[in-house]
């Protein structure tokens, strides 16, 4: 299977939340192309689902490191941060969302 392939697997797998196999096809799938944000974002909440907030927060700082300027990824971060009670960096992320937003 190519990442493509392997990504709407675990979407397919997530959507009847079985979270456990959605990670693991979307982590195929980043063994396959280790830039392949997509992946790196659904496998972000794919760990959110089954309330491993760490490792949720590191897969979306990968994600980041792949794409700076992705807002979409700040604000994922900001919303796990807010979940883990880290406040200050939570407005932090959104104010780099929320920059990146405007210019684009």
């Amino acid at each position: 299977m190519n990442k493509n392939e392997l990504l709407n697997k675990g979407f397919a797998h997530f959507s009847i939340q079985e979270f456990k196999e959605a990670a693991e096809y979307f982590d195929k799938a980043i063994a396959l192309d280790d830039k392949f944000d997509t992946a790196y974002n659904a496998l972000a909440e794919a760990y959110n689902k089954m309330g491993e907030l760490d490792k949720a927060i590191d897969t979306v700082k990968k994600q980041i490191e792949i794409n700076p300027n992705d807002p979409i990824a700040h604000t994922a971060l900001s919303r796990l941060y807010v979940q883990k009670g880290m406040i200050e960096d939570a407005e932090r992320e959104m104010a780099i969302s929320n920059q990146l937003s405007m210019n684009q």
